[in-house]
């Protein structure tokens, strides 16, 4: 995978082209009792206040202005990204530990953006294809830390898939999802 300056950029650009293509923010999404409203709110909120708790400080989401809030994060958490000493900086979280900025934001906000991508795309009608290999990579390393990511209680109970599922497909199903899930 590129460096975390490049995969930000691509994830979060393709998760904005979703928001762009938004018509219905009371939409149902695959997360249970969330709105495609939800999904925005939810990566706008949980981000700033965990790299709050290390010191570092963006703008929080508005809930009425997902495409604003969404710009706004994006730009801020590129400005990071792309400046290698704020990147490169050592960034301590109290509860996942010390580790370089960029490689908090590609192991925790990154990874959701990707995977809220389908949630929302699902959600709003568009299409909600991730690239295979990138799926590949997130479920391996979501794998290696399974009894950790179920007791967080941050993502719902695996749901079946067929042996032979995408790596898309079983990577939804790994956190929670149905798959098959419309509105």
């Amino acid at each position: 995978m590129s460096d975390a300056a490049t995969q930000h950029r691509e994830r979060a650009a393709r998760f904005a082209a979703v928001i762009d293509g938004v018509t219905d923010w009371a939409a149902p999404t695959p997360v249970k009792e969330w709105t495609a409203r939800d999904v925005v709110a939810h990566l706008t909120s949980w981000f700033p206040e965990f790299l709050a708790a290390g010191g570092v400080s963006i703008p929080a989401g508005r809930p009425d202005d997902p495409r604003g809030s969404w710009a706004r994060q994006t730009a801020a958490v590129q400005r990071l990204l792309d400046n290698p000493e704020t990147a490169e900086a050592e960034f301590t979280h109290p509860y996942v530990g010390t580790q370089s900025l960029a490689a908090a934001v590609s192991n925790f906000y990154t990874a959701d953006v990707f995977m809220h991508t389908w949630d929302l795309a699902r959600a709003s009608g568009q299409d909600d294809t991730l690239d295979e290999a990138e799926c590949a990579e997130v479920l391996a390393g979501m794998q290696q830390m399974a009894p950790v990511i179920r007791a967080s209680g941050q993502f719902g109970d695996q749901q079946p898939v067929a042996d032979d599922a995408s790596a898309q497909e079983k990577l939804i199903a790994f956190i929670g999802r149905d798959p098959h899930w419309s509105r």
